[in-house]
C-alpha cells in the first residue's frame, strides 16, 4: 500500500485497541532495565581514554531539548541506536543502510538546512572525518550554526574489533598495526579552524562538556576533538554482525568464531 494511506487506513483499523495491563507493566521493567544500563555506560568513567559511550553520555547531558545527533558510519551508530534518547520527533539522524563513511558533517549541513530551528551536533569518527569534511567550510561560508564531535581513535575502530570478533588478528585498521615509515600526527582541531570552524582539542570527558556548553553560545561551526579508545564497546544489550567466518583455518581464534557464527545464525529469524 502507500505508505501514507495504509498508516490512515490502520490508525481507523486500531483505534479502539490498547494493549494489556500486562504488558505495559512489562514494558515499563524493561525499559528501566534499559535505563539503568545505559545510565552506566554514558557516565564519566574518568579513563585516560573514553569509550564512545562516555562521550554520547557528554553530548546527551549538555543538549538541548530541541537537538537533533547526525552520525553515519563506524560503531558509533550502534552505539547511538542503543544509548541516544530522542525526547521529540527529528532528533536522531542517522544513516543505517550503507554505512556511509563521510555522511556525517555533510548530513549535519542538510538537517540546519532543512531545521535551522534545531540545534545539530554531528559525531564523527577520525576516519570518517578524512574521508569528508569539507562541508565544514560550506557551513562556515552560510553562518551556520554546527556542533561537531570528533571522536579519535586513530584508525577504523570499528572494523578493528569485528575484525578481532571474527578471530582474525589486528591487521592494517588501527594505525599503529599498519605498514608505515612513521604514524600519522593529524591535528583535526588546527585542520578545522583552516576551514573556518572555531575549534579546540580536549583530553577529557569533563572538558568536552565544557567546550559542549561553552559552543552554545558561538554562532558558527564549533569543533571539538576528543581522542578515544578503539576497544571499547557497550555490551548491555547484545549486539551481532552477520560477517560469515571461513569454515576451516589454522588459527585457533577463527575456529572459535566460526562456531560462534553457527550459534548466531541458528537464532535468525528467516521468512520462507
Amino acid at each position: 500500500a502507500d505508505a501514507r494511506l495504509c498508516i490512515e487506513t490502520l490508525q481507523e483499523l486500531l483505534a479502539d485497541y490498547y494493549v494489556s495491563d500486562s504488558w505495559q507493566k512489562f514494558y515499563q521493567q524493561q525499559q528501566q532495565s534499559w535505563i539503568q544500563a545505559a545510565d552506566e555506560a554514558l557516565a564519566n568513567q574518568q579513563r585516560d581514554l573514553p569509550s564512545d559511550a562516555e562521550v554520547i553520555g557528554a553530548v546527551t547531558r549538555t543538549k538541548k531539548e530541541n537537538t537533533t545527533v547526525v552520525c553515519a558510519a563506524g560503531g558509533l551508530p550502534g552505539e547511538l541506536h542503543k544509548l541516544w534518547r530522542s525526547e521529540q520527533p527529528g532528533t536522531y539522524h542517522l544513516e543505517y543502510g550503507y554505512s556511509c563513511m563521510g555522511y556525517e558533517i555533510a548530513g549535519g549541513l542538510g538537517v540546519k538546512l532543512a531545521a535551522p530551528e534545531k540545534d545539530v551536533v554531528v559525531m564523527v569518527g577520525d576516519g570518517s572525518y578524512l574521508m569528508m569534511n569539507s562541508e565544514i567550510a560550506t557551513a562556515a561560508m552560510l553562518g551556520l550554526k554546527l556542533t561537531i564531535v570528533v571522536l579519535d581513535n586513530r584508525g577504523f575502530g570499528c572494523i578493528n574489533r569485528l575484525q578481532m570478533g571474527t578471530g582474525g588478528a589486528n591487521f592494517n585498521n588501527l594505525l599503529q598495526d599498519t605498514h608505515h615509515e612513521q604514524l600519522p600526527d593529524i591535528d583535526f582541531a588546527a585542520h578545522a579552524q583552516s576551514l573556518g570552524a572555531k575549534a579546540s582539542f580536549v583530553e577529557s570527558i569533563d572538558q568536552l562538556e565544557k567546550a559542549l556548553l561553552d559552543s552554545k553560545s558561538y554562532s558558527g561551526v564549533s569543533v571539538v576533538v576528543i581522542n578515544t579508545d578503539p576497544l571499547i564497546t557497550t555490551e548491555a544489550g547484545g549486539y551481532w554482525w552477520d560477517v560469515a567466518v571461513p569454515e576451516v583455518s589454522n588459527r585457533k581464534q577463527v575456529n572459535s568464531a566460526y562456531q560462534d557464527y553457527i550459534k548466531a545464525t541458528s537464532k535468525q529469524r528467516v521468512d520462507s
